[in-house]
């Protein structure tokens, strides 16, 4: 049991690193936010390894890493948590990777874009539409999303994941 958390934490600690560390090589600056493809990713990843509330954790800690270290904005944290959520949520309902993946396309390019308005509004002042966001935010976590799928299919046929 002890070795099995051991397991996670390491897991989670890796995809917090790989969030952080190719912050400012991935994201792209659209409009008030900075999209950043490879977040999808990690939400997909840790939504299927690790479960949903792990992955709101990792995207949670990623978000707050990158916003302190100045590459990104208060925007990730709506994007990456209902992504992550909805992945791992979606996982555990069907097993499914395809379908985490489409859980973090929804979780971030329309529930997270949508309650970004606010935040952009309120917390950046910064006006922008109502749906401005869910575009930019779709394009990058389908991106991630994809990729995700990718990464998990890999390390399945490679037997890494049971």
């Amino acid at each position: 049991m002890a070795q099995r958390r051991a397991w996670r934490l390491a897991v989670a600690g890796l995809l917090v690193a790989i969030g952080v560390a190719a912050a400012p090589i991935v994201s792209l600056p659209i409009g008030p936010s900075r999209v950043y493809p490879l977040q999808a990713t990690i939400d997909v990843l840790a939504g299927v390894i690790l479960g949903p509330w792990p992955a709101v954790g990792i995207a949670i800690v990623v978000s707050a890493l990158r916003l302190g270290f100045g590459t990104g904005t208060p925007l990730a944290f709506p994007g990456s948590i209902f992504g992550a959520l909805l992945a791992g949520y979606l996982y555990l309902a069907t097993r499914r990777d395809a379908l985490a993946s489409v859980g973090e396309i929804i979780g971030t390019g329309l529930i997270g874009a949508i309650v970004s308005f606010p935040i952009a509004h309120y917390v950046m002042g910064r006006s922008t539409a109502a749906f401005f966001f869910v575009i930019p935010f779709a394009l990058a976590s389908g991106t991630g999303a994809v990729l995700g799928y990718i990464v998990l299919k890999a390390l399945r046929g490679a037997r890494l994941l049971s």
